[in-house]
């Protein structure tokens, strides 16, 4: 009979795993780095990725209970590391662990409500004081009875420090109220900094950052130092020290070698780097579920669904296309404010976007989606929002098409295409005269989102020698030329003789599959195809 280890699948509780005997991939030797780091941190990273595991890992550490980490790094570097600091090990502090990813924050009062019962628990400890009446006189209060109480300094643990936020960015009078609710509460990192030993906080996004931390100059930012890079998700070398037995079992399900189940694990959950030098990692909660389950399907999607994030780039007509291989100034993914018309930077920190590589200009990284897992299943939650229509339901018709393209049959996918296009709400439709060129990348964009859900190899915006491509679709033994019009721009045949007159086709000339040049115009009246016509390349 198989044995199954205990996998730490949605466990944020370092003591509950270590004590139900769940497997732990030891990250502790990142409690050192971080005692030789600073005093005050900061770590952006995705959902899912066991920030709120690590910040519990601290609170346990610092709250001196010493028999949890038997047998793992930190077991016996804390001895030397209190030498080195001159106290004794495993000394135990106050600690404040602050989770604020346990509301939804959609009424004005949330907010206050979950800090105010996190307050008064800390009250009962440390005591209050009537004097106190507001949130940051009430912190600052107990961070310093807390000292004069244990004689030790306190630690502060904040994890998703901006989820208050995320939930509201389309609301702006709440999120502002948040904003300086927040403002004022972590001030007291600053003007209790002789109170406090550690803090650490985890957040998403580093969005309002400078306003919400105006002032806190002592706040050290690790989201991008390279050897802090693999502190949360597995490396390689830890997927494979770590999960040699559950790894073994997903290859005889898979019915296939032990290096190719590696090579789609790969291709599937990994490539998150978020540093230029540092160590590319797999997202945890996937691993873990694809292991458990023995199957390679989209799991952290279906937890961490982006609905701010596609309402956001629905807000700023953003052309999704353009996120394959996306250019960007490096100083510029450090930062992100809530009224930008630049969605990179919270696509990067968030996880939907990572760094490909350093560009030959020394200032700027190519960015693209981590993995097949991160880009289908954003395609996935974005279709609906193109088209109003759910995924469920467009999902036959994106299978038909994908079925249509591999035979060659164009008359049968463009009938599919009419249908799903027929669902475009009127309002998401750019209507005046200087949206022209954006009404036709909306429809460029639902053309894009359908093929490259099936089709690896969809290319938008093609360069040649003599222009831009529209699109591009390669199958197996078909290639799709696509040049996309609007009525008032040119009929199908002017799409035609664009491609012919351009020479699109040309990089094809020696390629044995049948190339199909595609002209398509759209109907801006009824938001459909008004007409396509279809030529096949003789050779």
């Amino acid at each position: 009979m198989e044995e199954f280890r205990k996998l730490p699948i949605g466990s944020q509780s370092f003591e509950a795993l270590r004590s139900n005997g769940e497997l732990y991939v030891d990250k502790t030797h990142y409690i050192e780095q971080l005692s030789q780091f600073g005093r005050f941190i900061f770590l952006s990273r995705p959902r899912r990725f066991g920030k709120s595991l690590f910040l519990s890992t601290l609170k346990a550490y610092f709250e001196g209970q010493k028999a949890l980490f038997k047998g793992l790094y930190i077991e016996q570097a804390e001895e030397e590391m209190a030498r080195r600091q001159g106290r004794p090990a495993w000394e135990e502090h106050p600690v404040f662990h602050i989770n604020l990813n346990d509301s939804n924050y959609q009424e004005p009062s949330s907010l206050e409500i979950l800090l105010n019962d996190l307050l008064v628990q800390w009250e009962e400890v440390y005591e209050s004081r009537s004097s106190e009446k507001d949130f940051y006189s009430r912190f600052r209060g107990l961070v310093r009875r807390a000292y004069k109480k244990t004689n030790r300094k306190a630690v502060i643990l904040i994890d998703e420090y901006d989820k208050p936020l995320i939930d509201t960015m389309h609301t702006p009078e709440l999120h502002e109220r948040f904003r300086e609710i927040l403002h004022g509460f972590y001030s007291v990192l600053k003007g209790s900094d002789a109170h406090i030993q550690f803090a650490f906080l985890t957040g998403v996004t580093k969005f309002s950052k400078v306003s919400i931390f105006s002032g806190l100059n002592n706040l050290d930012d690790i989201s991008m130092v390279s050897d802090f890079s693999a502190i949360c998700g597995f490396t390689e070398a830890e997927l494979e020290a770590n999960f040699a037995p559950e790894l073994t079992l997903l290859t005889e399900k898979l019915n296939v070698s032990y290096e190719e189940t590696l090579a789609r694990l790969k291709k599937k959950y990994d490539g998150y780097r978020f540093s230029e030098d540092g160590e590319s990692v797999y997202n945890p909660f996937s691993v873990l579920k694809a292991l458990r389950d023995r199957c390679l399907g989209d799991y952290w999607f279906a937890t961490a669904t982006p609905t701010f994030l596609v309402k956001y780039l629905l807000r700023l007509r953003y052309f999704v296309p353009d996120l394959e291989n996306k250019e960007i100034d490096s100083a510029a993914l450090q930062d992100f404010r809530v009224n930008d018309d630049n969605p990179i930077p919270l696509l990067f920190q968030s996880g939907y976007l990572t760094i490909k590589e350093r560009l030959p200009d020394e200032t700027s990284y190519l960015l693209g989606y981590p993995n097949e897992e991160v880009r289908n299943a954003f395609l996935k939650n974005l279709l609906p929002a193109y088209i109003a229509l759910s995924f469920s339901d467009a999902n036959v018709s994106v299978k038909v098409i994908y079925r249509d393209l591999k035979a060659g049959n164009l008359a049968g996918v463009m009938k599919q295409i009419e249908g799903l296009l027929a669902g475009i709400p009127y309002g998401n439709l750019p209507r005046n005269k200087k949206g022209q060129n954006l009404r036709e990348q909306y429809y460029q964009t639902v053309f894009y989102l359908i093929f490259r859900l099936f089709v690896q190899y969809t290319h938008v915006e093609v360069v040649c020698a003599t222009g831009r491509v529209d699109m591009v679709v390669e199958m197996p033994q078909h290639i799709y030329i696509f040049e996309f019009k609007v009525t008032s721009a040119g009929t199908p045949d002017d799409a035609i003789a664009q491609i012919k007159a351009q020479g699109y086709a040309t990089p094809f000339a020696a390629d044995p599959r049948t190339v199909h040049l595609v002209g398509v115009s759209f109907n801006e009246r009824k938001r459909n195809i008004e007409a396509w016509r279809e030529e096949v390349l003789v050779r």
